[in-house]
């Protein structure tokens, strides 16, 4: 190597002859300090010494930090040793599930089935927004409402997931985005014909079902301890633009809602005389819009954390 020394820019070199044979290509690892060089032995044994000549070269001297005899290397396995019976011991301790099979065995499914419904929810919008776009903004609703109820209505078990523990899913979030979604779905859009033809609809349905084509296959490889690199960053990373605005379109769904509901009266409550008041339901809309961005707020806290676990610095130390 070239360096500068007590003589000024200089080419040093040494040549050691091992004891035995080593690994003919060393590792070498620079650092702001000092030169690494790490030489492997061939066959892992004990040595009497380091080099063939009995004197031990003067510009040689161990680095008792990292020195270990045989006597050192038997105390550190049976130490290994030692730990790795206590900790079968404590593992015999723990009772084992016996559903342990059957649970995972039902998430696989349930993350599966929900997978397959919101792909053919987006294939089928897809493809018809390709051939008939326009066509495509009104005729949503009736061409697509089959299989998003049946697949929000079984997103509810989400939140029985996380109540009982099948999940590691705080319970909050599960709430906030499946009964918001259902209220839009099944109060707005079920009860109303006149919004089923709203173009907003195609926008909610697209957002939501993009979501879930990352969302459920991430869940589903999870349970049998997969990841798949790209899969977690589309996971933790896609929802950024898509939640937002799938949080605005629900939002103007309901904000053109409100007219018809103050016009035909639904789900108004009357409350018995001598009260005589009325519970508008428009104005429960309202109410809830501020309740639909604070619940964007918190799912988006949530989400924030999850994706700073999964991609951020401290994921990548310890990989």
């Amino acid at each position: 190597a070239q360096g500068h020394g007590a003589k000024g820019d200089n080419i040093y070199e040494f040549e050691i002859e091992f004891l035995e044979p080593v690994e003919p290509k060393p590792v070498c690892r620079v650092t702001q300090r000092q030169l690494n060089i790490t030489v492997q032995k061939k066959e892992s044994n004990w040595w009497e010494r380091l080099t063939k000549q009995e004197k031990r070269p003067l510009f040689l001297a161990p680095d008792f930090d990292r020195w270990l005899d045989e006597s050192d290397a038997e105390m550190e396995l049976k130490e290994k040793e030692e730990e790795k019976i206590n900790k079968m011991k404590i593992e015999s301790r723990v009772p084992k599930d016996p559903f342990k099979h059957l649970k995972k065995g039902y998430l696989i499914m349930y993350n599966l089935v929900q997978f397959l419904g919101f792909s053919w929810i987006f294939v089928n919008m897809t493809m018809v927004g390709f051939m008939c776009l326009t066509d495509s903004f009104y005729d949503t609703f009736h061409t697509i409402s089959d299989m998003m109820y049946f697949c929000q209505t079984l997103a509810l078990m989400e939140i029985m997931n996380s109540l009982i523990g099948l999940v590691r899913s705080p319970l909050i979030p599960a709430v906030v985005q499946a009964f918001g979604r259902n209220f839009v779905l099944f109060v707005i859009l079920g009860s109303l014909e006149e919004m089923q033809s709203k173009p907003v609809v195609f926008f909610i349905f697209y957002f939501w079902s993009i979501t879930e084509l990352f969302r459920y296959p991430y869940y589903m490889l999870s349970c049998i301890g997969i990841e798949w690199k790209p899969l977690t960053w589309l996971r933790y990373t896609v929802w950024i633009p898509l939640y937002p605005l799938g949080g605005l379109a629900e939002a103007v769904c309901i904000v053109q809602s409100i007219p018809i509901f103050s016009e035909t009266g639904k789900f108004s409550l009357g409350l018995p005389n001598p009260l005589n008041v009325t519970i508008q339901f428009p104005f429960v809309l309202q109410i809830y819009l501020i309740a639909l961005f604070l619940g964007i707020f918190v799912n988006f806290r949530h989400l924030y954390k999850q994706r700073k676990q999964h991609l951020g610095p401290n994921k990548r130390k310890m990989k």
